[in-house]
């Protein structure tokens, strides 16, 4: 999947996104990237990531999170079978006594 959005724009964001050193400076940066709608996708997905590592339910992910069963299915193969994304983040916020 990785090879699939690979270019020199997408390079450009990530190295971007590195530069940002706090909270608010995401805030300012992500609010003029992105629509409310997609920050609030992603954060959802987010949220959604954490519980399935949580180990909850579907029905409790639903109730909690507003998600899909689509959405939760989705997120729960990135976990299982993706780049490990999810796993690089949560173990560094745990780290960080972030989560």
């Amino acid at each position: 999947m990785i090879n699939k959005i690979k270019s020199d724009s997408m390079d450009l964001l990530f190295e971007a996104v590195l530069t940002l050193e706090t909270v608010d400076d995401c805030y300012k940066f992500f609010d003029d990237l992105c629509t409310s709608i997609e920050l609030k996708a992603f954060a959802q997905r987010l949220h959604v990531a954490r519980l399935l590592d949580e180990h909850k339910v579907y029905n409790k992910i639903v109730d909690e999170t507003k998600a899909s069963t689509a959405t939760i299915s989705r997120v729960n193969r990135s976990l299982k079978d993706g780049n490990d994304g999810y796993n690089i983040v949560f173990d560094r916020l745990k780290k960080n006594g972030k989560l």
